[in-house]
């Protein structure tokens, strides 16, 4: 076998390792992305939530909104649900915020070939009664 010949199997082998590197590491990348995503959605229901029983703002979808988009920008579709329903700050328990219809998308052409974007589940959290709006030092959290 001469050089040419092997230096054009090395190549070869190269390029194939190459592949299956690539494959692992955006598998890796993706992945962790899922969990980042997974987890941010965690925070955002739980700081909507937060700022609902916090800030007294029954009935005010819009300003949980644009408290959860600042952890999620992307956000699917937010529920809010005050318990028992059309309370008033003396009379609400608590609040439900759920996060639904969100979608994850692969960036790895591999995996993104197979499964484009998969659903992650309805991300829900329930906070009870705080202070709403009784203490004068809880504004910071209302601004």
């Amino acid at each position: 076998m001469n050089k040419r010949s092997r230096r054009g199997a090395a190549t070869v082998e190269f390029a194939l390792v190459l592949v299956m590197y690539l494959m692992f590491l955006l598998g890796i990348t993706d992945f962790s992305r899922m969990l980042y995503t997974w987890n941010a959605a965690t925070e955002a229901s739980r700081l909507g939530a937060r700022y609902a029983v916090v800030c007294d703002d029954t009935g005010n979808k819009a300003a949980v909104l644009a408290r959860v988009k600042q952890l999620m920008p992307d956000v699917g579709d937010i529920a809010l649900g005050w318990n028992p329903a059309g309370c008033n700050s003396s009379t609400c328990e608590g609040v439900t915020v759920t996060i639904t219809q969100l979608n994850f998308k692969w960036i790895s052409p591999f995996i993104g070939a197979a499964a484009p974007s998969f659903g992650l589940p309805t991300f829900s959290t329930y906070l009870p009664r705080e202070i709403m709006r009784q203490d004068p030092n809880s504004n910071v959290i209302c601004q």
